[in-house]
């Protein structure tokens, strides 16, 4: 999800599922981490976040949690792009013992009607403490 924009799902409620598929509301889940109420402890905690980040609209959470040498300017979300779940499909490192970890996810969208998904092996890594994605995998 690197450049790929989202839809703002005005829906979304901190009562509501987390739309991160973890079984816990999305005020207690990625909800708080979009507040700063909490930080990622692992590479996929901060994966489901920034996906949660796409399907809410939050911008500025997913700038926040950029790498710094790969963060760009600025971000627009497409507002016709409506995710719909969020498959991880493996992890590597990204522990609270590593500095570095990927991430390979699928996550699906409707767009246009349509339904379609994004594939991605995503690295992240440790930046003044904090997990930050810096970049998909070529």
């Amino acid at each position: 999800m690197s450049r790929r924009s989202a839809r703002r799902q005005p829906a979304i409620t901190a009562t509501s599922p987390c739309p991160c598929g973890l079984d816990a509301t999305y005020g207690d889940c990625c909800g708080s981490l979009h507040r700063g109420v909490a930080k990622a402890p692992t590479a996929e905690r901060l994966m489901r976040s920034r996906y949660s980040a796409f399907a809410v609209g939050d911008t500025a959470y997913l700038l926040r949690t950029w790498h710094s040498t790969t963060r760009p300017p600025g971000l627009e979300l497409d507002s016709g792009v409506e995710w719909t779940g969020l498959e991880i499909l493996a992890t590597t490192g990204g522990s609270a013992f590593h500095t570095e970890g990927t991430v390979e996810f699928r996550a699906h969208c409707r767009f246009g009607g349509h339904e379609d998904d994004q594939h991605e092996l995503s690295r992240f890594v440790r930046e003044d403490g904090a997990w930050v994605y810096l970049d998909a995998a070529p």
